[in-house]
């Protein structure tokens, strides 16, 4: 062995941070009432917001985080700008030396919150939803009057100011016309190095919590067959992604339910609960991170120790094992423990719209037939690599 392969296989390695990632919904609140929304509770909702974090409390989640070697955190909503105590957030959250990521409507952003924007960058671009390209078309998205002006003034700032942001937007029967004129703009911005992402296959409510809400959101959800057309307007584009996602993630899972990378980060719901992420709020997965922890350790740290165990989660319902676990398209559909909970209540409940989307997309790229189902499939292997 050289003395240089000696000295290289001596250095110690890396220590990987305790807490990659840290996600605080600080409200459910929003000052847009979009007919998509799976999370968005009333602005003005007072009830709401005496049961929010306090301040103080989401500065102590922030510390704990630090001190578990989190570099970053997500501040998401509802909308976090309705914060009236979001600049201190913000500014706590930089001196602990974390990255900020933001995602906003930039409704509320103005002269004030730009200027602190350039003056103390959050180091990540910031994610800004369009809802439309027009007034007529953005406000039938967020049914709140003067959203559209508002929003587009926001975004003006952070131009003027410099502040790197990207955007997205939901595929709405209220803006579909607009996407080309969407994706032109889009690409203006400096920030933008690849198409805006969509949301189509939309989410039901996380809480489950208005069952008139989540008929409305079925209601908007893309037929399979038409989502097919919109990711695949550049067809050699999807097609080359595709085929790369599936020489990495694709076959089947088995009865082990969490196969994703939930747990390895924390999402914090406004109300102080730590949950593995955004989409799962089943009760006994979520515990509070407000009250002291035990055994010396924070209570974010119990939490993340907790979540260590949801590789352990078997699925026992009998539908969900005859057919997702031995499904090769597991690893590209989105059916997962947060999909059955918002749509079933359960943890292992097989979601068919995703299930058909998910076929719609193998079929695209031949790897199925017409009348075939993933599950039934023996030489997935020679499909996939096109053989």
């Amino acid at each position: 062995m050289s003395e240089f392969v000696r000295r290289v296989k001596q250095q110690p390695k890396p220590i990987l941070p305790r807490l990659g990632s840290l996600d605080m919904e600080l409200t459910e609140r929003c000052n847009n009432d979009c007919v998509h929304c799976c999370i968005n509770l009333p602005s003005d909702d007072q009830n709401t917001r005496r049961r929010e974090m306090t301040t103080e409390q989401v500065k102590d989640i922030l510390k704990q985080a630090a001190d578990l070697g989190c570099m970053q955190v997500r501040f998401t909503g509802g909308e976090p700008l309705l914060r009236p105590d979001f600049e201190d957030l913000y500014l706590y959250a930089r001196r602990l030396g974390i990255k900020v990521l933001l995602f906003t409507n930039a409704r509320l952003i103005n002269e004030r919150l730009a200027g602190l924007l350039a003056r103390i960058p959050p180091k990540v671009a910031i994610e800004i939803t369009v809802y439309g390209m027009h007034e007529e078309s953005y406000e039938a998205a967020t049914r709140s009057p003067g959203s559209f002006d508002q929003c587009w003034t926001g975004i003006q700032l952070l131009l003027e100011h410099g502040i790197p942001f990207v955007v997205k937007s939901a595929l709405l029967p209220q803006n579909r016309a607009e996407i080309e004129e969407f994706e032109e703009w889009a690409m203006t911005i400096p920030w933008m190095t690849k198409p805006p992402q969509y949301s189509m296959f939309f989410d039901l409510r996380n809480s489950r919590d208005n069952e008139e809400k989540n008929k409305q959101i079925k209601s908007l959800r893309i037929s399979p067959l038409d989502g097919i057309s919109a990711l695949t307007r550049d067809e050699a584009g999807y097609r080359k992604d595709m085929s790369g996602f599936a020489s990495k993630f694709m076959g089947p899972q088995g009865d082990s339910l969490f196969a994703c990378g939930a747990g390895n980060g924390v999402n914090i719901d406004a109300y102080g609960r730590a949950q593995p992420c955004m989409g799962v709020r089943a009760p006994e997965l979520m515990s509070d991170v407000v009250r002291v922890g035990a055994n010396g350790r924070s209570p974010l740290q119990k939490a993340l120790d907790g979540f260590s165990r949801l590789r352990e989660i078997r699925a026992t319902n009998p539908e969900y094992l005859c057919r997702c676990a031995r499904c090769f398209l597991k690893g590209m559909c989105e059916q997962c423990p947060a999909k059955s909970w918002t749509e079933h209540g359960t943890l292992d409940t097989p979601v068919e719209y995703l299930c058909d989307v998910a076929h719609a997309q193998a079929r695209f790229m031949g790897w199925l037939g017409e009348n075939e189902h993933g599950w039934e499939v023996k030489d997935w292997r020679e499909r996939v690599r096109g053989r």
